[in-house]
């Protein structure tokens, strides 16, 4: 990426500003836009990551003035640094005002029809890595201390927006081993999901209970009982078939995607296809890094913590779309084809994402387009399934909605499922509203002195009126 591609990327991030500011969601004094705050932010975040080493090279006071328009020397650098405490004890603990505003729009869809798709925080987010890369670059002299700078804060930077769920979260649990009952488990890396010892029948029955999904269902079975078979034939001492495990999820957000791959690890570990069964969840920031040579070691670290489970991938399609200078997407790609080879019978990977983009990365690369021939297509949910999960999402919470608020939430999902705006998330548009009209519960028992259990367990008409996403 050149200078004039971060400069695209810096001007479409003053351009979000002035969006959330024409939305009202800034509370900036009218004297102070947004995008200046920003601006402030990227200034105090380079010389953050220069004044590490002390010096203020000519290099790096070019690149200030070029890309955000200040001006000034070694002198200035050091008093900035010690009037806004740019130091690594404060400077890491304050997120910048801009990103928080960010966070404030995305987290809690306070854009109706956001044209961003509520991802301006994490685009604000990598346009910090991406300017942060480009510093480090202009002066050679920069050493582990400013590359430790800002390795550190960026991962400050990924942890809030993890917070609020706007980064796939980095979850540390427990993984188990064979098929002995009672055996304790083991403690797994970043991004695996607890799988618990269920029965094959357990899981299954769970599996076939997901609302909808009528299609992937079907061929997840299929799957499972083509797998059950090659292993008896083994058992038996019969040849068996080199079966493909490796897979694709193709569909919208919300469709049930990471569910189903987390099923199917428990189910292939209880039949003894998984050696472990653990589902190590990953994304593009999980794999990728931003210097030469860490991308593969990255990635490397995650293929060995799914060694014997699932490697899920979601939107995949990232590892490929962003080509340019500086891009190490491909440098994982690489690693992972490779790791898929030499462990092919100890790693199953799937990758999953938009059905489009997942097209365009299998075409990407020959190598990928031969690893994977199991695709499994999502469909989105209808209103009827929407209202279903609703309502058994009511009552493994224990609420329950009256019939008027039940229509009312009828109506709404009819709409939604028919409209499809930019925002529609299927599953994840349910478990939002239903926050939503948990709430409002909330605000309305607190004006009664005295609540009964069924006052606390009942969602009512006022509940649900006048929601949106």
């Amino acid at each position: 990426m050149g200078n004039d591609e971060l400069m695209r990327l810096i001007n479409e991030c003053y351009e979000m500003c002035d969006y959330i500011e024409k939305n009202g969601v800034s509370k900036q004094k009218p004297d102070t836009p947004l995008r200046e705050t920003l601006r402030v932010d990227f200034l105090h975040f380079l010389v953050y990551i220069s004044m590490q080493d002390q010096r203020f090279a000519d290099a790096e006071e070019k690149f200030i003035q070029e890309v955000l328009g200040y001006r000034f020397n070694k002198t200035g650098a050091a008093l900035l640094k010690s009037k806004w405490n740019l130091n690594d004890t404060d400077f890491g603990k304050n997120i910048p005002l801009s990103l928080k505003y960010c966070v404030l729009a995305d987290a809690g869809h306070k854009i109706s029809g956001d044209i961003y798709k509520n991802k301006k925080a994490r685009k604000l987010t990598e346009t910090f890595r991406k300017i942060g890369e480009h510093y480090l670059a202009v002066n050679p002299g920069a050493g582990d201390r400013e590359i430790g700078a800002l390795t550190s804060y960026m991962t400050i930077l990924d942890n809030f927006l993890k917070e609020y769920g706007l980064l796939s979260p980095d979850r540390k649990t427990k993984i188990f081993e064979g098929n002995k009952p009672g055996q304790k488990a083991k403690a797994a890396g970043p991004a695996s999901v607890i799988q618990g010892e269920k029965t094959t029948e357990d899981l299954m029955a769970e599996l076939n209970s997901l609302t909808g999904l009528a299609a992937v269902k079907k061929d997840v079975n299929t799957l499972i009982s083509l797998m059950k078979v090659q292993k008896l034939r083994q058992e038996h001492g019969l040849k068996t078939a080199d079966v493909n495990k490796h897979m694709v999820f193709m569909g919208n957000p919300g469709t049930g995607k990471t569910t189903v791959a987390r099923l199917l690890a428990g189910i292939y570990h209880s039949i003894g296809v998984c050696r472990t069964g653990q589902l190590v969840e990953v994304d593009r920031a999980g794999l990728v890094s931003g210097y030469i040579g860490q991308t593969a070691t990255k990635t490397q670290e995650v293929v060995e913590d799914a060694l014997g489970g699932i490697l899920f991938i979601d939107e995949a399609y990232t590892l490929t779309n962003q080509k340019g200078q500086g891009d190490f997407g491909q440098e994982a790609v690489d690693t992972l084809l490779k790791a898929m080879e030499d462990h092919r019978d100890d790693l199953i990977v799937i990758v999953a994402g938009y059905t489009k983009l997942m097209e365009e990365f299998l075409s990407s690369n020959p190598g990928l387009r031969s690893r994977f021939n199991k695709f499994l297509y999502f469909e989105d949910y209808t209103a009827e399934e929407e209202i279903e999960i609703l309502k058994n999402n009511c009552k493994k919470q224990e609420y329950k909605l009256t019939p008027e608020a039940l229509e009312i939430v009828t109506e709404f999902f009819e709409k939604r499922c028919a409209e499809k705006p930019e925002s529609y998330a299927n599953a994840r548009d349910v478990r939002n509203y239903l926050e939503l009209v948990i709430a409002n519960q909330a605000n309305r028992l607190m004006k009664y002195k005295k609540l009964t259990k069924t006052m606390l367990a009942t969602l009512e008409k006022e509940d649900v009126e006048g929601i949106t996403l």
